[in-house]
């Protein structure tokens, strides 16, 4: 059988291999790969440096040397204890020589291995495939609410209950507004944030709801695919209603950690001053530097946020004004367990969203 496989194929193999530099593997890759580079990044730049300058043949006579030396290091380490059994998918870029002698060195060995056709952009093509053809047949539900309405532990929530959930800010380290970002935290690159979305969406059933939380269509630095917006504004939507005292104490439990980071928070409200001016942010930055965030987060929930909610809402949802009203003023874990099961009730009791 020629040792080939296309990416539908993955799920059969034991192990994922790529083959890349540890550069390429962390920019992206494919869900549960390992990290064995044939090369790594300075030799994969040497290789490259000596083809463009010396051609094709210096090369790979050059980087044959290190890629068996490699490959000598991952037989005697990450590859040392596989059984006789093991069925290991290589891949590469485009499925070429890098993953081509891995693949040929562990069939002499005896595994089964198989080399990815197309390698990385084939799975690329999988990815941006799965967003043109299956998001547009999603029963997206959208879980909509003002700053504090506990709308991700509520997707969570969800989720716990066995309801098919997307959970676009987890993907994206990112809370999704003006304090969102995770202190020390980097987002992914756009290319992993859309492999973490494939592959979920991979997962859904297409005849049940999907609960995804309202978001723009920009999330931090990342933007979401086309065709997952388009569906996002064109689904129903379930509104969380909880009273401002609800959410303070929601806001003060979820973001305690800005209490620890004043000089950070400070720095974030100062990206607002183009749109209150001065006076407003140095009032909002003394808080911070206080560290009296319940001052802090009414100042910017009732003066900020709050608003331009509804606008904000009713520009990006086609169904806003259909929207579901769902009353939430308990956001204890408790409550927020109960709120769950009732959200889960609304979306069965009507037609499957979406269709």
């Amino acid at each position: 059988m020629k040792p080939f496989a296309r990416v539908g194929d993955r799920h059969a193999f034991d192990t994922i291999v790529d083959a890349r530099s540890p550069a390429e593997f962390e920019l992206d890759h494919m869900p549960g790969a390992i990290n064995c580079p044939v090369l790594d990044n300075e030799e994969r730049r040497i290789v490259g440096t000596l083809y463009k300058q010396s051609g094709p043949f210096e090369a790979r006579r050059v980087g044959g040397a290190m890629v068996a030396a490699n490959l000598a290091r991952h037989l005697q380490g990450a590859f040392a204890e596989r059984p006789a059994n093991w069925r290991p998918l290589v891949y590469c870029w485009r499925g070429g020589l890098r993953s081509g002698s891995m693949t040929t060195w562990l069939r002499m060995v005896g595994w089964d291995a198989q080399q990815l056709a197309g390698g990385y952009k084939s799975w690329r093509r999988h990815v941006l495939d799965t967003f043109e053809s299956q998001v547009p047949q999603l029963a997206l539900v959208m879980i909509c609410g003002a700053t504090g309405s506990a709308k991700t532990r509520l997707l969570q929530a969800l989720a716990a209950l066995g309801e098919q959930v997307l959970d676009i800010e987890g993907m994206a380290r990112h809370k999704g507004s003006l304090l969102g970002a995770l202190p020390d935290i980097a987002q992914p690159s756009q290319t992993a944030f859309e492999t973490a979305l494939a592959d979920r969406i991979d997962t859904f059933d297409l005849t049940r709801p999907v609960f995804v939380e309202g978001e723009g269509a920009r999330i931090g630095q990342l933007n979401l695919p086309v065709p997952l917006v388009a569906r996002m504004r064109a689904s129903p939507c379930m509104e969380i209603q909880a009273a401002w005292p609800a959410r303070l104490a929601y806001l003060l439990q979820d973001y305690a950690y800005l209490g620890d980071r004043p000089d950070w928070l400070a720095t974030q409200l100062g990206r607002l001053t183009p749109l209150l001016g001065r006076k407003t942010i140095a009032e909002w930055q003394a808080l911070a530097h206080a560290r009296d965030l319940p001052a802090l987060f009414t100042e910017l929930a009732l003066r900020h946020y709050d608003p331009s909610y509804e606008r904000s809402q009713r520009k990006h949802f086609h169904a806003w004004d259909n929207r579901v009203a769902v009353p939430a003023n308990d956001l204890s874990e408790a409550g927020i367990a109960r709120l769950a099961a009732h959200v889960a009730a609304l979306a069965a009791q009507r037609e499957t969203p979406g269709r």
